[in-house]
């Protein structure tokens, strides 16, 4: 494969089709709170931080420090990355924090320095990583903090950058879960002389990326100095993206106002419920239950495929999991 061929998508990354079961059905502007409209100390409650974390502190400091820093009472992490590895680490905040779950199926991607042991034939070195895209095989590291057990996980795609002498500059998008050090060592293996990794940066996990919404430490800490002292809450508001940037490639489906403050109340939902849905949805897959707002109300497991929920008229379509809308945004209709 040239490298201007591979294509380089993840799972975050699928466009999906919206379904509408009634087309008539309306939201009150009077309930909750779109993402767009949150109040600042709100805005934080369920709010997400892109972070560019830096080569040193562990992911638990990071977390450690934002909590501090902003005086919260809980936080937590998309996804551990090594004391050396720098790059996209997404923080969520308060109530968002539990939402961090649904970025396992989104995918991530790095790019990698390979320090090969001995000379390699470049197109050998384009063989050889190409044949390590697909299903893989991986026994986590000595110092991981899962069991070291056995284990597939999938590598989408490999994008060969540069190449200088032993060298090896990549890009390479995997599954959550995914050891990039073991695959460069296995990669050296099959070469038959051996690699180690010289440098890992993490460009994205899931929907968050390097774009203009990812913010280093010393900018957060400047960001909540003006909004604190200075009462300027536009840079720090830009900082935190709403819980709902964590949902974005998951497959949803819309429900009406009525059927909201039941599942806040703990209830399943039920076909009726649903005004629109996405196309493809299979049994047991993981959804995000929204508002007309597009506002993230709750994830749950699917208990039908899109086309049961759009033709039926009663029945449990998603088996909630988690609740992340608080039970007063909107009325009992019930």
């Amino acid at each position: 494969m040239a490298r201007d061929e591979v294509r380089r998508i993840l799972p975050a990354d699928i466009k999906r089709e919206v379904l509408i079961k009634d087309e008539k059905a309306e939201t009150n502007p009077k309930w909750g709170f779109p993402p767009e409209k949150r109040p600042m100390e709100m805005h934080m409650q369920f709010g997400i931080i892109n972070l560019d974390k830096p080569p040193g502190p562990t992911s638990h400091e990071v977390v450690a420090w934002i909590k501090k820093l902003f005086n919260l009472s809980k936080a937590g992490h998309g996804g551990t990355l090594d004391p050396k590895v720098s790059g996209v680490l997404p923080v969520a905040l308060e109530r968002a924090t539990r939402v961090v779950q649904a970025l396992l199926p989104a995918g991530k991607e790095y790019v990698a320095l390979m320090h090969l042991h001995g000379d390699v034939p470049e197109d050998r070195i384009l063989a050889v990583m190409k044949e390590f895209q697909g299903e893989i095989i991986q026994r986590p590291p000595l110092r991981s903090a899962v069991k070291r057990r056995l284990r597939t996980r999938k590598v989408y795609y490999i994008d060969v950058l540069e190449i200088d002498g032993r060298d090896v500059l990549f890009r390479v998008g995997v599954e959550a879960g995914t050891y990039i050090r073991s695959l460069i060592h296995h990669m050296g293996l099959a070469l038959g002389v051996g690699a180690h990794m010289a440098e890992l940066r993490r460009t994205r996990s899931g929907p968050f990326k390097e774009d203009e919404t990812l913010v280093t430490l010393h900018d957060l800490v400047d960001y909540y100095h003006f909004w604190k002292e200075d009462g300027i809450e536009e840079y720090f508001r830009k900082a935190i993206q709403p819980m709902e940037k964590a949902v974005e490639h998951l497959p949803k489906v819309w429900i009406r106002d009525s059927a909201v403050s039941a599942v806040t109340h703990g209830a399943d939902l039920a076909v009726p419920g649903i005004v629109k849905l996405h196309k493809g949805i299979k049994k047991g897959d993981l959804v995000a239950i929204m508002t007309l707002k597009d506002e993230l109300v709750a994830l749950g497991k699917a208990t039908m495929t899109s086309g049961e929920m759009l033709q039926r008229s009663k029945g449990i379509a998603v088996d909630v999991d988690k609740v992340f809308m608080p039970r007063d945004w909107y009325p009992k209709l019930w």
